[in-house]
């Protein structure tokens, strides 16, 4: 029981300077205060340090040089860009490209990784061991290794008047990745806000339905509803607009294809030994959450008949995703991290083309410092989004 008589300084004990001192929450203040001011002053005294190596070797410091033209070209782009841009447009096709490659392989990462997941803890002793063995190759072997295989698997595959064909709908060749797209129409922008709309729809709806299934036991089904909406909503917007229909498909011509969209070997490459090499860890974190759920909570529900998609939704998914989602969080930071290793097979990602502009500017220190800058901030943004995720689908205690 804390004394709060007065004293003869007139405080309470309690509140004496002393005891604040000595209290464990000050400390814990104090030590942290005093870490960060360390942190900034060491960082300070490096930076002025650099700073005046640099200024005595008569080599220019400061991010000025973004806004000089780089004189160089990038040999895949997703935005327009040339040599007579500044290396600031140059580092932001950069980024983009590693954004795409990052997206693309987190969205394969994720459909490999859970369905080789689920075959891990399947009954079917084939599946389930050649899933195993896939689990234990693409885990063990370097995911450089695994991109510049890759690599030469893509180099290596037939010219394009040897193309592969994809059943009609494009061409596999050492050029890449050549597929039919739509044509580009105003309708596709509006098709894609409502796609946006539909998902929101049906995340509310199902938000709905779980809180008036917890109120009143009543089940109400959002399965069929939900892919309507989701469905339905570009589909109106598509026949509002006169339901445009043209596509580029890709044909032969000379040394390479005219139509459609191709994508480098590069990309192809380094998408797949990142995303494989990623689908094996969360493959194991998948089977780690299914085989952490009670297996009598799964016999309680089958013993009331409830059908095996509504066990995997309400009563095995719930559960799991507590155990899934933090390491999978993980998992897509570092696939992100992995793609700069593009440079070994000479994808022009942030890291190919910011060291170009440090080759060519002398810039290191700040060049390191945009890259390092941008790779931090994607990874908490991606950080900020699963965890976000994470508390939406965590079980509510009550």
């Amino acid at each position: 029981m804390i004394d709060a008589t007065p004293a003869r300084d007139g405080l309470p004990s309690a509140r004496r300077p002393k005891d604040l001192l000595y209290s464990e929450g000050f400390r814990a203040a104090a030590y942290q205060i005093a870490l960060a001011a360390a942190v900034v002053f060491i960082g300070l005294f490096l930076y002025q340090n650099v700073v005046e190596n640099l200024q005595r070797q008569n080599i220019a410091t400061g991010f000025g040089f973004l806004k000089e033209v780089s004189q160089f070209e990038i040999g895949e782009t997703l935005i327009n860009y040339s040599a007579r841009d500044t290396y600031a447009r140059a580092l932001l096709v950069g980024l983009l490209n590693t954004l795409s490659v990052s997206a693309a392989g987190i969205v394969l990462a994720t459909i490999i990784g859970f369905s080789v997941g689920i075959a891990r803890v399947s009954n079917n002793w084939p599946l389930q061991r050649i899933a195993t063995g896939y689990v234990e190759i693409v885990r063990n072997v370097p995911v450089i290794l695994q991109v510049i295989f890759w690599a030469a698997v893509t180099r290596n595959l037939p010219a394009p008047r040897q193309a592969l064909d994809l059943w009609g709908l494009g061409f596999l060749s050492n050029r890449g990745m050549t597929f039919a797209t739509p044509v580009a129409d105003p309708a596709h922008g509006w098709m894609l806000l409502a796609l946006v709309a539909g998902i929101v729809l049906a995340a509310v709806g199902d938000r709905w339905a779980r809180r008036h299934r917890e109120a009143t036991g009543k089940h109400v089904d959002m399965l069929w509803p939900s892919v309507a909406v989701i469905i339905g909503l570009p589909l109106i917007v598509w026949l509002a607009f006169g339901a445009p229909h043209l596509i580029s498909f890709p044909e032969r011509k000379g040394f390479s294809f005219v139509g459609g969209y191709t994508i480098s070997p590069e990309f192809v490459a380094l998408m797949t030994g990142i995303s494989l090499y990623a689908s094996g860890f969360i493959a194991e974190i998948v089977r780690a959450g299914i085989e952490a759920t009670p297996k009598g909570q799964v016999e309680a529900a089958r013993s009331i008949a409830l059908r095996p998609r509504f066990i995997m939704r309400y009563v095995v998914l719930p559960q799991a995703l507590r155990v899934i989602v933090p390491p999978l969080t993980s998992q897509y930071v570092s696939l992100i991290k992995n793609s700069s290793i593009a440079v070994v097979v000479g994808y022009p990602d942030l890291v190919n083309i910011g060291n170009t502009v440090m080759n060519q500017t002398g810039q290191a220190v700040e060049a390191i410092a945009v890259m390092m800058t941008v790779y931090l901030i994607i990874s908490v943004v991606t950080s900020l989004l699963m965890n976000t995720y994470n508390r939406l689908v965590a079980i509510k205690e009550r």
